[in-house]
């Protein structure tokens, strides 16, 4: 009993020690990112350098967070848009930064951020703090549709007890949370997510609801033929893209350039970071999906498809092959990015949710994006001229 008091008092003494050590952030080489970022594997793609160029408008940074002796802890990149005019920027860290956002003592990690980022001439900061809030499952989500419901109408199936303390952390330190339920943020505040650690192709295949198998299997039968496209395909997937834009009612604003941009940087980073599927019917180009590969995860980006021969299920069976690639790759979630906070069965964009809830998954709430204005620029002109700025961006 006296040595485990003890031991338990040494452990105590560590932790004191390890909280007071003070952590600082200086500029990381690429290569030394890359390496924080390769041992850490959960780092969103949005993190990784060939992001920043994808985003050419913004000067970008990666920075690091290291004790005395030099050993790095945490990283994130930074993108800094500039304000016309002024020699100022505003600072944003897309998902990120890569911190232990677990350690009550948050201090030690946003002081000296805050520091180094003043120092480069940032106004004010954007941050996507990485825990979840809040997740629903499928079957939770389903039971609870109806007129004028929203998800914060239902009690979550989990509550991130991480997330909740580091949002109340967040505040206390004047942090805001960017924007409503879904908009301010840059990046979709409600994702959808679909396990796959510790799962098999068979308990993925049953995790499926049965519209979704039967979808799958007429897409089979049918001939729909499911293939990884090149840079050349680009193009096509465009032009599928702005067909779905116009059918279902939203606009993402972005061009061909943008995308063929995004593969060439993404791939060039790293061969098969980004990949284009493309499911074919008849010899036709009927659905195109892009999916990115970072760390340990797996996302699926964006979809578009066709108006015509929609009865033989072409993004149905896209979905199961991206899937199953996820799942052989190891990958130990599939992100099927943003859904709506909906739960009006009448509200059109109620059917992207309905459509990803097949896939059996979970509804997660980030914590969102966060911001915050350096010390003078609160109540400035600056600050709220450049507000509005993004605002209409």
């Amino acid at each position: 009993m006296c040595a485990l008091l003890v031991t338990t008092a040494q452990q105590d003494q560590y932790q004191d020690r390890k909280q007071d050590q003070e952590l600082r952030v200086r500029t990381l080489s690429v290569p030394e990112y890359q390496d924080f970022l390769s041992r850490h594997g959960r780092a969103s793609f949005l993190q990784y350098p060939s992001w920043a160029e994808v985003k050419d408008l913004w000067r970008s940074e990666t920075v690091g967070w290291h004790y005395p002796d030099g050993r790095i802890q945490g990283a994130g990149l930074v993108l800094y848009r500039q304000f016309p005019g002024t020699r100022k920027y505003f600072a944003y860290l897309p998902e990120g930064p890569v911190a232990d956002w677990s350690d009550p003592h948050v201090d030690r990690w946003l002081t000296p951020l805050m520091r180094h980022l003043k120092a480069a001439g940032a106004f004010a900061v954007r941050i996507g703090p990485t825990p979840a809030y809040r997740r629903w499952d499928a079957a939770t989500v389903k039971s609870a549709t109806g007129p004028d419901r929203q998800l914060s109408d239902v009690l979550a199936t989990e509550v991130d007890p991480v997330g909740a303390a580091l949002a109340d952390r967040l505040r206390t330190r004047g942090w805001k949370r960017c924007g409503g339920e879904d908009d301010g943020d840059a990046q979709p505040r409600h994702v959808f997510r679909v396990p796959l650690a510790g799962r098999s192709l068979d308990d993925l295949w049953s995790g499926l609801n049965q519209e979704w198998r039967r979808n799958v299997r007429k897409a089979g039968k049918a001939g729909v033929e499911t293939v990884v496209g090149t840079a050349e395909d680009l193009p096509e997937f465009y032009r599928l893209l702005r067909i779905t834009e116009e059918r279902d009612g939203f606009r993402l604003g972005r061009s061909l350039a943008y995308y063929q941009r995004q593969y060439e940087v993404l791939n060039a980073e790293e061969p098969g970071r980004m990949r284009l599927y493309l499911g074919i019917h008849q010899g036709e180009i009927l659905a195109a999906h892009t999916m990115i590969v970072a760390g340990s995860r797996v996302w699926y980006q964006t979809g578009a498809s066709a108006d015509h021969r929609r009865e033989v299920r072409p993004s149905n069976a896209l979905q199961w092959r991206m899937m199953c690639d996820a799942h052989a790759l190891g990958a130990d979630e599939y992100d099927m990015r943003g859904v709506p906070s909906t739960l009006d069965p009448d509200d059109r964009s109620f059917g992207l949710l309905r459509w990803k809830l097949g896939t059996g998954g979970q509804v997660v709430e980030t914590l969102g994006e966060w911001e915050i204005a350096m010390d003078g620029y609160t109540n400035t002109a600056l600050y709220k001229a450049f507000q509005a700025y993004m605002a209409r961006r």
